[in-house]
């Protein structure tokens, strides 16, 4: 392939040589460098890769991507762009044959339900028998295939690579998150959703490594709509006008409060059964479809609404969709792992105080028995953090199992209490098992009929990170051991 073919579509200086040289693939890491390479020179806060052109052109690398004027060798086709990380989307995009115009794509934002959101549209994609390519928190999915990543939204060129598997591999559809640092990196620049999804906006993500302030963050968030043919926005948001005042794509809103929106959620049912606990409701508007999901809280009613919106024009049998979202399950994020007569037990990823208050009062709709929390909080993360969530569950839990997570390199015991020395100015009930399985085990089985019992704070990790060594461990598994149990079973008979 020539270099000047990946060019059309990227604004650029030729500084010296042939445009029209061979070349075979793109590389920005300098031990990647080789023949036939195409090497872009970037600029980050702490490495400037054009530091390296001595050492990847004696590897053999004979096209240079340029952010600044610096000399280059002779015999090297050098070109200069205003950004190098454009460019790098632009070209890998170009390597790859534009391999995500061959898949209806749909890219979700926002502050909170990316990765549940997401995960619906995969599943109810599936349920009608579509093969569906999923990018964000949980990795890069392709089949039953998970390859792990560095940030929820890859670099560039791992996101175009991705997308030729998927492709490859007969994918009919694309989902991925699309975080705000995707955006200010220029990771999807160059890329054009069919659909994109914008789930909701609080601060977040602000402090000298991420956005300078709110009104940033809003800024590259918004882009999902000058980056995609149709949009859809949360009509719920306080932040909906600003979020939607300079899109370029058709709009449509959906809400669960607003009247007026293309697609509004009525008739919300929290229910709660020994073989289903979950959400009900109706979409009003412009699509109208009566809906069961058997992930609990109001929150999961946005989300469910937000995924029904996007699938609304993709002309897929009502019934499928409703069968997908009856019988989804989203990896730590709401998880539903075992329910029965006795107790209800649930997985999420709730590591902070605003998420773990969320949850619990979300499952105070559902009228438990007691509703108990188990969990600890992260070592080597602020304090504060510890001090509010015990807070949160001695208010809000009836029976709180105070634990282990990451302790990383603090002790479990000194982590455990500071959480006390919060939680126990509350009227709450709790007591400490600082090992994690055993503190499982103990909450099902103590439980008490028609108890909830929310495990927190490491949903879909299946891991514990103890002096800077990772460990196997999946709240998960840990919950169904203990259910499949002789103990547990004595129980039930």
């Amino acid at each position: 392939m020539k270099f000047s073919q990946w060019l059309k579509d990227l604004e650029y200086e030729l500084l010296q040589g042939n445009p029209d040289v061979e070349v075979e693939d793109v590389v920005y890491d300098s031990r990647k460098a080789r023949n036939g390479a195409v090497f872009v020179c970037t600029v980050g806060t702490r490495v400037d890769s054009h530091d390296f052109i001595p050492e990847v052109v004696e590897k053999g690398v004979t096209v240079l991507v340029l952010e600044r004027r610096v000399s280059v060798p002779e015999g090297v086709t050098a070109i200069f762009v205003h950004s190098a990380r454009e460019a790098l989307a632009v070209l890998s995009a170009a390597r790859f044959d534009y391999p995500a115009k061959r898949m209806v794509t749909i890219g979700v934002t926002g502050t909170k339900g990316k990765t549940t959101t997401t995960h619906m549209i995969k599943a109810i994609l599936e349920a009608c028998g579509k093969k569906v390519g999923m990018i964000g928190t949980t990795g890069i999915v392709i089949g039953g295939k998970v390859t792990p990543t560095a940030n929820t939204t890859p670099e560039s060129y791992q996101l175009h690579q991705a997308f030729y598997q998927m492709a490859e591999e007969g994918c009919e559809y694309m989902v991925m998150e699309v975080s705000s640092q995707a955006f200010k990196m220029h990771r999807v620049d160059g890329l054009t959703f069919d659909y994109g999804l914008f789930t909701n906006i609080s601060p977040d993500h602000i402090g000298p490594d991420e956005h300078e302030d709110f009104d940033e963050y809003l800024y590259y968030k918004s882009l999902i709509f000058q980056r995609s043919k149709v949009g859809i926005m949360n009509g719920d948001d306080e932040h909906f006008k600003e979020a939607v005042k300079d899109a370029s794509c058709k709009l449509y809103s959906f809400s669960l409060d607003q009247e007026g929106t293309s697609f509004k959620a009525e008739n919300i049912r929290y229910v709660a059964q020994p073989d289903f606990v979950g959400l009900e409701f109706d979409v009003k508007g412009i699509y109208e479809l009566a809906v069961r999901v058997n992930i609990p809280g109001r929150f999961n009613v946005a989300n469910a609404l937000a995924a029904v919106s996007v699938l609304s024009f993709l002309n897929l049998p009502k019934e499928k969709i409703c069968h997908g979202l009856e019988h989804l399950s989203v990896n730590g994020r709401m998880e539903i792992v075992y329910s029965s007569e006795t107790c209800t037990v649930i997985v999420d990823y709730a590591h902070n105080a605003v998420s773990m208050e969320s949850l619990l009062k979300t499952l105070r709709d559902y009228n438990p028995k007691r509703l108990v929390c188990v969990f600890g909080c992260g070592g080597n993360r602020s304090k504060d953090r510890r001090y509010s969530m015990g807070d949160s569950a001695g208010r809000l839990a009836d029976f709180t199992i105070l634990t282990a997570d990451n302790s990383r390199f603090e002790k479990t015991e000194d982590i455990i209490a500071d959480i006390r020395s919060s939680i126990s100015k509350t009227e709450g009930t709790f007591i400490e098992i600082p090992d994690r399985r055993e503190a499982i085990r103990y909450s099902i089985l103590h439980a008490m009929p028609g108890d909830m019992i929310a495990v927190i704070g490491k949903g879909h990790e299946d891991y514990q990170e103890v002096n800077g060594e990772r460990h196997h461990f999946s709240d998960r598994e840990e919950i169904l051991n203990v259910v499949q149990s002789t103990d547990f079973l004595d129980r039930q008979r």
